[in-house]
């Protein structure tokens, strides 16, 4: 497992690790936590390739897709050597909550020749913000030629949150990309072992204060 914690954020949350270990047990009620839909586009994630299941007690959804592959090498356009996902997830959030993304867990798989290599960014932001953006990217390098999985960590510190009192959509802008040269080839997708490319997202909680 590789384990990348926050890159660069431009909102800071003074909401102090004690507080949160004091609310571990203070969660919303499930039953009003829902997902009004997901809305995605690009060349990874085409219309009808992308399903998303919610966990029973609201802390993280699952989204599968069947279309995120790249690859780099001999006769192939450049086009397919760089794919993107555009995901907005409209969650619906009991009055009184804020939520956040904290983990996010992504499982591929990678063939790299010796000398390639394989990338996936990902940046993570709420409808209507100007300052709280977080984006973590890692680069995987040939020879390689096994499943990964990619574990983003948001420290609790710098976490961004959903604002209070709004249902504000949560964008989720993903890419992976290969760079091959000199006759060799890389592919790279986020596969689970069923073809499906799936992504794990964890749901933080807290409450508004007023």
């Amino acid at each position: 497992m590789i384990l990348r914690n926050l890159t660069r954020i431009g909102l800071f949350v003074g909401f102090g690790l004690g507080a949160l270990n004091a609310m571990a047990f203070d969660l919303p009620d499930p039953d009003e936590i829902y997902i009004n839909n997901v809305i995605h586009g690009g060349s990874g994630c085409p219309q009808g390739s992308v399903a998303f299941d919610l966990s029973e007690d609201g802390q993280a959804f699952t989204l599968l897709f069947d279309s995120y592959v790249v690859e780099s090498g001999p006769g192939l356009p450049r086009s397919e050597s760089r794919k993107s996902c555009q995901l907005t997830v409209n969650l619906h959030v009991p009055q009184g909550w804020s939520y956040s993304i904290m983990d996010v867990d992504y499982v591929g798989f990678a063939d790299l020749d010796r000398g390639t290599w394989g990338k996936e960014t990902s940046t993570y932001y709420f409808q209507g913000s100007r300052n709280g953006k977080a984006t973590l990217s890692t680069k995987l390098r040939g020879p390689m030629s096994d499943d990964y999985q990619i574990s983003d960590r948001l420290g609790l510190e710098a976490l961004v949150w959903s604002p209070c009192g709004v249902n504000r959509a949560l964008n989720i802008k993903t890419s992976i990309q290969t760079m091959a040269k000199r006759g060799k080839s890389a592919l790279m997708t986020l596969d689970s072992i069923d073809g499906e490319v799936q992504q794990i997202y964890g749901i933080k909680w807290k409450r508004c204060r007023h």
